[in-house]
């Protein structure tokens, strides 16, 4: 994997989210148009697969950390990813396209955008509880410590979301952290393929005042997301929990 990102985790992904207020279109010829135009650019993404409540273009994935593209529509959002990217350029290609593709496509109005959406995600294996692994990571030395203990209690919930909005409110940013849950039919202790994932969240809301300024949205949250990722997720989130991974494996 090419990304300094993807080689810090087991899986790194780039995920968008262009959100509207009505409804998309659902003929058929529409919807098929759309995606014939995006396999042409994207050769690899040949299948389509109908879930509930989306229609979504994939490549296929055959093994575990191998690149994936896929594209979704639902209702009123048009969701695109791109797991383990060989660069950055590559991770944005995608996204970039479906946002230049869709408002012709779709007969999108600029009124009609409710925000733009830029994930970044990490995956870490983690076969240890993932709630105590997160709890020693980032609380077990702070303050917040004090709340969770409890004669025979045990930590039972450790997902922090953090949030903040940059400049003068016209992008939001959460840090959020989603640990898994054992099967309540099992009474192992493990968490074997089951990763805790570090999510960057970006978004401007709109609307705009044309559907040309979606791109450069786009841009200006992939450039801040890059910034934040490596000086703020990286070290402050990321890094303690992997090496608390680490530690619990040993």
């Amino acid at each position: 994997m090419a990304t300094s990102f993807g080689a810090i985790c087991n899986d790194f992904y780039i995920n968008a989210t262009l959100a509207l207020k009505l409804d998309l279109p659902t003929e058929r010829e529409t919807l098929l148009h759309l995606f014939d135009r995006v396999r042409k650019s994207q050769p690899e993404m040949n299948r389509l697969k109908r879930y509930e409540g989306e229609l979504a273009l994939e490549s296929v994935r055959p093994t575990q950390e191998s690149e994936y593209r896929w594209l979704a529509l639902r209702r009123n959002n048009i969701r695109t990813g791109h797991v383990n990217p060989r660069s950055m350029e590559k991770g944005y290609e995608l996204h970039r396209l479906v946002l230049e593709l869709s408002p012709y496509h779709l007969s999108i109005s600029p009124l009609d955008v409710s925000f733009v959406e830029l994930l970044f995600g990490f995956d870490l294996e983690c076969k240890a509880n993932h709630d105590e692994v997160v709890y020693d990571a980032l609380f077990s030395q702070s303050p917040v410590a004090q709340l969770l203990r409890y004669p025979g209690a045990q930590v039972s919930d450790v997902q922090p979301l953090f949030g903040m909005v940059l400049g003068e409110g016209d992008i939001h940013c959460s840090f959020d952290v989603k640990t898994r849950l054992k099967s309540k039919r099992s009474r192992s202790r493990r968490f074997q393929d089951e990763p805790i994932s570090i999510l960057l969240t970006m978004r401007k809301y709109g609307p705009v005042q044309s559907t040309e300024e979606l791109l450069p949205i786009f841009n200006t949250l992939a450039s801040k997301a890059e910034q934040l990722a490596a000086d703020q997720l990286i070290p402050h989130l990321l890094t303690p929990i992997a090496r608390q991974i680490t530690s619990s494996n040993t």
